[in-house]
C-alpha cells in the first residue's frame, strides 16, 4: 500500500505545505495542483466556503506542487527546508477526538481502569474481563433498551464502568484532542512522554467537517495515548492526550465527491504497522466500519446547537485497535519505545508515518495562530 492514496489522480484532496514563504494550502484535483492560499488564507477558510470543490477551479491558482515530493521531504530525518514539506492538512480547525467507540478499544479502557496502569496486570485483567462481558457487546447499539439491560445486569455484579458508560451509553465520549495548529503531519516525529511506561499509537479514521456541521471528507490521524497515565484516573485524560508531537494527522485531506463518500469511510480498512529497532513488529487490520456508533452520529454530538466551531473541526472516530502484543516478558504487552516507526495506512486515504521519540525530544511546537496570522499578513494574504 502506497504512501498517496491509490487513486489519487481521481480525486479531490486537500493538503498543507510548508514553503520557504511559510504555510500554504493546496487543492489536488484531476491530477493538478492549486494554490488556495491567495484566495482563502487558511485551509479552515477555504473548507468552509460555501463550495468547497467547486471554489478549486474557481478560486484556485495553478501550482507547481510536487505533492510527492513534498511528502518525501517531510521526514524529519531528510528534510531541506528550501523545498516544500507536507504538514498536517488542517490549521485552524478545533481537533477533537471520540473515545471508547469500539468494542476492542472499551473492553481495553475498562482493563487500564481495572489495572490502575499496571501493565503488568493487563493479562489477568484482559481474561477475567472477558470471562464475565464477553464479545457479544459488538452487536449492542449504545443507548438502546438492550444495552441499558446489559448495563443493570454489570452494575448487579459490580463490573459497570465509566468507559463502559461512553461505550454503550447514549451519550459518546468526545475531548478536545489537541490544541489548534498543534497537530504534526506525515514523516515528523511523534511524542510519548517519558513518564509513561505503557503507551500505545491510536490509530483512527478522522472526519472533516466544516463550522456547519457538514462532513466535508476523511483523512488518518495517530492519536498517541499514555495508557497508564489514563489508567491512574479518567480525570487524567488530558495528560495522557495531549503532549507535544502527540497528535499527527495526514497526509491529505479526501474532500468527498461522486468518487468518494462517507459510505466509502465506513467500508474503509486501517492497516497499522509498528516496526522497533529492537527488532520488534506487528501488523494488524480493523474496518472503520466495526465503530459501535455511526461516524455522523458521533459528529452530530460533536457540533451542533450546543457547540459551535466557528473555523471548522476535525474528529478522530476512536481506533479498533488497542495492541496488546507482548513486547517483552509475557503478559507485558505492548508499549512504544524511541524510535518505533508507526504507520497508519488505508488504500484511499494514503499513510501516515512517524517516529516515536520522547516529547521533549520532538522539535517543540512554535507556530501558532499568532504566528501564522503574523505570517499571512506579512504576506498580504487573506487572514
Amino acid at each position: 500500500m502506497g504512501a498517496l492514496p491509490e487513486d489519487l489522480d481521481k480525486g479531490v484532496f486537500a493538503c498543507r505545505a510548508m514553503t520557504p514563504d511559510g504555510p500554504s494550502v493546496f487543492a489536488l484535483q484531476g491530477g493538478a495542483a492549486f494554490d488556495m492560499t491567495p484566495a482563502f488564507g487558511t485551509c479552515a477558510a477555504w473548507l468552509n466556503a460555501e463550495d468547497p470543490v467547486a471554489a478549486i477551479r474557481r478560486q484556485g491558482v495553478p501550482a507547481t506542487l510536487d505533492v510527492a515530493a513534498a511528502l518525501a521531504n517531510a521526514h524529519h530525518a531528510a528534510r531541506d527546508a528550501s523545498r516544500p514539506w507536507l504538514l498536517a492538512p488542517v490549521d485552524l480547525q478545533v481537533i477533537k477526538a471520540a473515545g471508547v467507540t469500539y468494542v476492542r478499544s472499551m473492553l481495553e479502557r475498562v482493563i487500564e481502569e481495572r489495572c490502575r496502569g499496571d501493565a503488568s496486570q493487563a493479562e489477568a485483567v484482559r481474561a477475567e474481563v472477558r470471562s464475565i462481558i464477553g464479545d457479544d457487546l459488538a452487536n449492542l447499539v449504545p443507548g438502546s433498551p438492550q444495552a441499558a439491560k446489559v448495563k443493570e445486569a454489570l452494575v448487579a455484579k459490580g463490573w459497570w464502568s465509566q468507559y463502559l458508560e461512553v461505550g454503550i451509553g447514549p451519550d459518546a465520549e468526545v475531548f478536545t484532542k489537541a490544541p489548534v495548529l498543534s497537530a504534526v503531519g506525515t514523516g515528523a516525529k511523534v511524542g510519548v512522554h517519558p513518564m509513561s511506561h505503557w503507551s500505545n499509537p491510536e490509530p483512527e479514521a478522522v472526519m472533516v467537517v466544516n463550522a456547519r456541521g457538514k462532513i466535508l471528507g476523511a483523512t488518518l490521524g495517530n492519536d498517541v495515548n499514555l495508557r497508564d497515565v489514563e489508567g491512574r484516573s479518567a480525570l487524567l485524560l488530558g495528560r495522557a492526550k495531549d503532549n507535544n508531537a502527540s497528535c499527527a494527522l495526514g497526509p491529505l485531506i479526501r474532500l468527498f465527491d461522486e468518487g468518494f463518500t462517507l459510505e466509502d469511510v465506513r467500508r474503509a480498512e486501517l492497516r497499522v504497522t509498528i516496526t522497533g529497532k529492537d527488532g520488534f513488529e506487528l501488523d494488524e487490520r480493523g474496518l472503520v466500519g466495526a465503530i459501535a456508533r455511526d461516524p455522523a452520529d458521533v459528529v452530530g454530538q460533536m457540533i451542533g446547537a450546543h457547540h459551535q466551531y466557528p473555523d471548522g473541526a476535525v474528529l478522530f472516530l476512536g481506533t479498533p485497535f488497542s495492541p496488546a502484543k507482548d513486547r517483552g516478558a509475557p503478559g507485558m504487552g505492548f508499549t512504544h519505545k524511541e524510535g518505533d516507526v508507526v504507520r497508519i495506512a488505508s488504500a484511499r486515504l494514503g499513510a501516515l508515518a512517524n517516529e516515536v521519540d520522547r516529547t521533549d525530544e520532538c522539535p517543540p511546537w512554535t507556530l501558532g495562530i499568532g504566528a501564522l496570522m503574523a505570517n499571512l499578513a506579512r504576506r498580504g494574504l487573506p487572514r
